[in-house]
């Protein structure tokens, strides 16, 4: 697989059904097409069980995996295992799971994860990689698969192995004749050396197989672009395997275009020596690709910028992000995206 340069859209469906739109040289254009013509290889889309806004679920997720193969660009899944948002903070079991004993959860992730990439190949969209789990520093499937803190246990560290386990079965069965996609494990950890080595010391030491390493790095919440580099570097050299920083953002303002307070709205949130503005956004991407592609042994395999057209649209609401954006609040693209691309 070459280099990732990628995006995460998994808000583009709803912006598009909700009349949001995107702008290229002033020329109204489809998004995927802007970012596959600015260089972007791979799309990445979120997938929830049972998502209560009835996006972001299979059959939303099949359209639009089906437009990122129509495209010709890799495609990245990343099971939440969830209705909605899983994080460090909340790994929510899916309504349908809550009743579950452990056997039965394991099994119910299994056939999930089996159905869900066995429709996706069957309408021509196999994805290309697969994440079992969306920032697990904490483990999944509360509290059968946490992990960390009283939960730092030998036998919650078997269970999180076990459901992990489960998933990338699933999802090897349902490719069918499709390539078997690349498995990846994703934390938050980007700038934290000691988080992501207990993490991955321990879920390694259960004999969990896997192919990519996955970091988010938002430096309002992970640390500097030095500590990501060091971080990058030990990792690949400990654990020998590829590693992409899967979600990343950073802010083109500190202006909002709605009601919703923006999540960066600081100037004490930024890196020294980038301001918010297109020209500092572009020389974070700038750098922080040089950090990815110089990774000892060529280890860096690419980043994945979350939500570049998480755009403010009046249907469906404020966003709180709609200023870490590579499309300025109009929808135009902004340098930083052609960076992205390059």
């Amino acid at each position: 697989m070459p280099f990732i340069k990628g995006a995460d859209v998994s808000f583009l469906d709803q912006i598009e059904r909700l009349g949001g739109a995107y702008f290229d040289e002033g020329v109204r254009r489809d998004g995927l097409e802007i970012l596959r013509d600015r260089g972007i290889n791979l799309i990445r889309l979120r997938i929830w069980n049972d998502p209560p806004n009835g996006f972001n679920n299979l059959p939303r997720t099949v359209v639009i995996a089906r437009r990122i193969k129509e495209a010709d660009m890799s495609f990245l899944l990343d099971f939440h295992y969830s209705d909605f948002w899983a994080d460090p903070g909340k790994q929510n079991r899916p309504a349908v799971w809550q009743n579950l004993d452990f056997e039965e959860l394991r099994q119910a992730v299994y056939e999930y994860s089996r159905d869900v990439v066995q429709t996706l190949a069957q309408a021509g969209a196999a994805p290309d990689i697969v994440q079992v789990g969306n920032e697990i520093t904490q483990g999944l499937l509360w509290d059968d698969g946490r992990v960390g803190g009283a939960f730092d246990t030998d036998l919650q560290w078997e269970r999180l192995a076990q459901l992990v386990q489960a998933g990338i079965a699933g999802v090897y069965d349902g490719v069918g004749t499709s390539e078997r996609p690349l498995i990846m494990i994703h934390i938050d950890r980007g700038g934290d050396n000691p988080g992501a080595r207990w993490f991955f010391d321990r879920l390694l030491g259960q004999g969990v197989a896997f192919d990519l390493i996955g970091l988010s790095f938002y430096p309002w919440w992970h640390g500097t672009l030095d500590a990501l580099r060091e971080n990058l570097a030990d990792l690949a050299q400990r654990y020998q395997k590829g590693i992409v920083v899967v979600e990343t953002a950073y802010p083109w303002t500190l202006e909002e275009a709605d009601r919703e307070p923006n999540i960066v709205r600081r100037s004490d949130q930024l890196l020294a020596g980038y301001p918010a503005s297109p020209e500092g956004q572009a020389d974070f991407v700038r750098d922080l690709l040089e950090i990815v592609r110089s990774v000892p042994e060529g280890r860096g395999k690419g980043v994945v910028y979350w939500e570049p057209g998480y755009i403010s649209v009046p249907p469906f609401g404020a966003s709180p992000w709609e200023n870490l954006t590579l499309f300025d609040f109009d929808g135009n693209s902004l340098p930083a995206l052609e960076v992205l691309g390059r």
